[in-house]
């Protein structure tokens, strides 16, 4: 009997030890692509935006994330079909219109392959499209520039001349107007989103034409109207995300567009398992868009805020449409 204890405590042994010697199955981790627009980071807005929200997935949701940087349009496809091919990624994100043809292609390609894209639609049951009402974000902006120029003359610095910015355009003219109906509004288009230096040239020919403020719209191109602002002492409108921090006395405030929101929650629901293609619309009703009205004491008074909550309200509501076009 306690020969036959012996063996059975001297078994337990072997299988304690064993499986004390086992390394813990890593449970696998959801892999994410992300193909950034031309513009690259560092751009202060869109990229840079987009980019905070896949980064804020990685860290909340513990997804592993894998980004390129193309620096032309003719790259988009080859990444898009790299990282559908490998059957690795559960999800693969788009970022900017001009990757709608692209994707497209290799979406049909990989029809079991989710895909999203922000600012553009790409019309397939596999693919969540997320485009946001910038006009409308944009129409509280140009709102805030009306009832804080001196001049009555206000910029607008476009990255392309594109249905898109022109949206950003026409709902800034659209408040600055619902404000004060005779306003000048110059309008200039850099050309390209990575182009600080024509950008910076465009606005300082604005500001030496009566404009104290511009509402740039152009990408990392945008930087250089900030930069224009601060050379002048004048005022500049950011764009995307909340640009102040690039210079506090001369961003007096930001059209915000969520698409760091977009990005993790499409993120999200693919690690909940509840991913669906779609087109997803986001304006001010949606919290999709908005402007800055904090932490400008002396700029943007209260009479300013009262007046922009309520602009804000009427669109919610439909009882302003702003318009998409100039």
């Amino acid at each position: 009997m306690a020969r036959k204890l012996l063996v059975l405590v001297l078994i337990g042994m072997v299988f304690w030890t064993g499986c004390m010697g086992q390394k813990p199955v890593e449970e696998k981790k959801v892999k994410i692509g992300l193909v950034l627009a031309t513009g690259g980071l560092g751009d202060k807005s869109f990229n840079d935006s987009c980019f905070a929200g896949a980064k804020k997935a990685e860290k909340e949701l513990g997804i592993e994330l894998s980004y390129v940087e193309p620096t032309a349009i003719a790259e988009y496809e080859g990444h898009l079909r790299e990282y559908a091919k490998s059957g690795e990624y559960a999800l693969i994100i788009s970022i900017g219109f001009d990757q709608a043809d692209a994707l497209t292609t290799v979406a049909k390609e990989y029809p079991s392959q989710n895909f999203a894209i922000v600012d553009m639609v790409v019309d397939l049951p596999n693919v969540a499209n997320f485009v946001f009402r910038e006009n409308e974000g944009s129409f509280l902006v140009g709102a805030v520039a009306a009832m804080t120029t001196k001049t009555n003359k206000i910029g607008f610095v476009g990255g392309m001349d594109i249905p898109l910015i022109n949206k950003f355009l026409a709902g800034y003219k659209a408040g600055a107007k619902a404000v004060n109906p005779k306003i000048d509004v110059m309008v200039a288009f850099v050309g390209g989103w990575a182009d600080p230096a024509k950008a910076k040239e465009l606005a300082l020919t604005q500001y030496g034409s009566g404009a104290d403020i511009i509402f740039q719209a152009a990408g990392r191109s945008g930087l250089g109207v900030i930069e224009a602002a601060k050379e002048k002492n004048l005022f500049a409108i950011g764009v995307d995300s909340d640009q102040r921090h690039l210079a506090p006395n001369n961003v007096i405030t930001s059209m915000l567009k969520r698409v760091d929101v977009a990005v993790f929650n499409v993120i999200e629901s693919v690690v909940k398992g509840t991913f669906k293609g779609g087109i997803y619309s986001l304006g001010i009703k949606e919290g999709g868009v908005g402007a800055v009205l904090e932490n400008n004491p002396g700029i943007i008074t209260d009479a300013i805020k009262t007046k922009i909550r309520e602009f804000e309200k009427k669109v919610a509501l439909g009882e302003v449409t702003v318009p998409e076009t100039p």
